[in-house]
């Protein structure tokens, strides 16, 4: 079974998308904050990983700049997720490392081609 690191901190979010990539045949694996999504990408080594930017302990873009410097984790596809919309937050999560972005809240359909994509070819659809 394919394993997608989510790293998340709101309940709805992490319970809405969890369980619509679990019906899909997917391993989701939670970490609430950034220190954890560090650790649990390291220790489990995740096919891909969905970032939420705003998080406790370490944001995201500090997470996902730790997991591309590392020689273990950084060919894992990261795709960032923020509810942030804002001009400039997609160019800032790409120059920290992400592989792509999407907005919150998620449009499934969208978001699984980008998942489906990186997962089959190691790049964007």
């Amino acid at each position: 079974m394919t394993k997608i690191l989510y790293v998340e901190d709101n309940e709805d979010n992490i319970y809405m998308l969890s369980r619509r990539l679990k019906r899909k045949g997917f391993e989701v694996l939670i970490a609430g904050d950034g220190v954890a999504g560090v650790d649990t990408a390291r220790r489990e080594q995740p096919a891909l990983i969905l970032m939420d930017l705003s998080l406790p302990k370490m944001d995201g873009w500090e997470a996902t700049r730790q997991l591309k410097a590392a020689e273990e984790t950084k060919a894992i596809p990261i795709i960032a997720l923020s509810a942030h919309a804002l001009e400039g937050e997609r160019e800032k999560a790409m120059e920290a490392g992400c592989n792509d972005f999407d907005t919150k809240p998620v449009e499934f359909t969208r978001l699984m081609a980008k998942i489906e994509g990186f997962l089959k070819t190691g790049e964007a659809p």
